[in-house]
């Protein structure tokens, strides 16, 4: 990977896994992808959803806390968002700057909303994005299952650009920081 690469981890919030397709392997795997950005010193950027009242991630209720199995460190910003796209109107693009970040290892959920629309987002704020196609997650729809809709959009992302900057769709194991 880059030198200037960060692991962005959105929406991993305690009221969006449950139900959510192997929640419990989505966030084994991005707690491995956690200690190997660890290991490695790379920034890691936490997403986090304000829903509004009622809903499931409604902020300080226990659904929208990030779950614990893969909760920041004191120093890792969190960002909060209203919208799918984790740059509208967020501190997103500003934390990315402040710490040279042109490349971003994204994971989380929800596959469908979230995780494409800050992907696509990403590339036309000129960073490079690989998605790790085993690291993200989502719950069935009235159409789709949650495995459809999952890989429907690995496929759907792999190789999606703007301009110069692109996306490419890998699994956690091919993954080197």
């Amino acid at each position: 990977m880059k030198d200037h690469t960060a692991l962005l981890i959105i929406d991993m919030q305690v009221g969006l896994l449950e139900g959510a397709y192997q929640s419990e392997q989505t966030l084994n795997t991005i707690r491995t992808l956690l200690d190997k950005a660890h290991a490695k010193q790379l920034p890691v950027l936490y997403v986090q959803h304000d829903g509004p009242a009622g809903d499931p991630l409604e902020p300080d209720t226990p659904g929208w806390q990030l779950h614990p199995a893969i909760a920041p460190a004191p120093e890792e910003p969190v960002i909060r968002k209203q919208a799918c796209d984790a740059f509208y109107e967020t501190e997103l693009e500003a934390e990315l700057q402040k710490r040279h970040i042109t490349h971003l290892i994204v994971t989380g959920g929800q596959t469908e909303y979230c995780v494409d629309s800050t992907t696509r987002s990403a590339t036309a704020h000129h960073y490079d994005v690989t998605l790790v196609s085993d690291a993200h997650t989502t719950s069935d729809s009235s159409s789709f299952s949650a495995e459809q809709i999952i890989r429907h959009h690995n496929e759907l992302l792999n190789w999606f650009q703007t301009g110069e900057y692109r996306v490419r769709v890998v699994p956690a194991h091919e993954i080197q920081f």
